[in-house]
């Protein structure tokens, strides 16, 4: 089983505008809404790929109630930590006459270091019955700086693999505690190394770095141009099949998805990664954040293209 761990999760509202105007009425000529935040979007794609999903986090009001019944629509177990306030709204405006994609997220609510106890408590109850754990996303206000730090600790006690998806300064603490897998991005990884990065050689030396300090799997993704995996066994590079994107808003959670399924399975490195590619390129294909066609990912899955560097 995947646990899913999302202390700020929200409602993803896309907007589809024609040629979208600052300062001026723009008509909406669709709408969709769905249960988001980036560990939202893991439960998904991990349940669409087949897994045992159970989400937890801080939820709060009917925007929290609302997520928590779309997910259960979805045969996804709820076990979050209910909190004062209302759960935030993110929207995505997508322009189709210049096919641009703008983004307003909200901050979400306040929690207190009480609601982070009964948290860490849920969590260590649950972490027991399941194989793997994501992290993603940001945390709410209010939220100690080490809550991932703690989260991680728990999980690797009872003898659970993580993977960490965050950034910023709970990015930099995460990492102290090891976790399996992280998946930073090039500006997180710039952000990491407290300089630009000059060109893949470099990229795969400060990953190397990262990794030899206890991390199993540095994963680097590159957006549309795939990701840098630096394991033990190897680097490699993925470069996913062209595609006709439609919404890549969440490709990173449902990568992620692919990448603990993957682990859950105990599936070779490059197969892990040939998996966690074809679900990101397969969910880009689609207007619902965090969803994919398991035909897409299937039709995908022999052309991502995998170089060991």
């Amino acid at each position: 089983m995947v646990l899913t761990v999302t202390l700020n999760v929200a409602i993803d509202k896309r907007y589809v505008v024609d040629d979208f105007k600052v300062n001026e009425v723009n008509r909406v000529l669709e709408c969709d809404y769905q249960p988001g935040g980036k560990g939202i979007n893991v439960s998904k794609a991990a349940k669409l790929a087949g897994a045992s999903v159970t989400a937890t986090g801080f939820i709060a009001g009917y925007a929290g109630g609302y997520v928590e019944n779309e997910l259960r629509k979805r045969d996804i177990n709820c076990e979050f930590i209910k909190v004062p306030g209302e759960s935030r709204s993110c929207i995505n405006i997508f322009d189709t006459k210049h096919k641009t994609q703008t983004e307003f997220l909200e901050p979400g609510v306040t929690v207190t270091r009480d609601h982070e106890l009964d948290l860490l408590e849920k969590f260590e109850a649950l972490v027991r019955d399941h194989d793997i754990v994501t992290i993603s996303g940001s945390a709410p206000a209010g939220t100690s700086d080490d809550i991932y730090s703690e989260l991680i600790a728990i999980a690797k006690k009872h003898g659970k693999k993580v993977i960490l998806d965050t950034s910023g300064q709970r990015l930099i603490d995460g990492i102290k505690a090891k976790p399996t897998l992280i998946k930073p991005n090039i500006d997180e990884i710039q952000m990491l190394a407290g300089r630009r990065i000059n060109g893949q050689d470099d990229l795969i030396d400060i990953g190397k770095k990262i990794q030899a300090n206890g991390i199993e799997f540095v994963v680097i993704s590159l957006g549309k141009d795939g990701s840098v995996i630096i394991a033990d066994e190897g680097i490699y590079r993925a470069i996913p099949p062209k595609i006709e994107a439609v919404n890549t808003v969440g490709c990173g959670d449902t990568m992620t998805a692919g990448f603990a399924i993957g682990l859950k399975k105990g599936l070779k490195l490059v197969d892990t990664i040939r998996l966690a590619t074809a679900i990101s390129a397969a969910s880009a294909m689609r207007a619902e954040t965090g969803y994919f066609k398991k035909e897409d990912m299937e039709e995908l899955y022999d052309k991502v293209e995998i170089l060991k560097l």
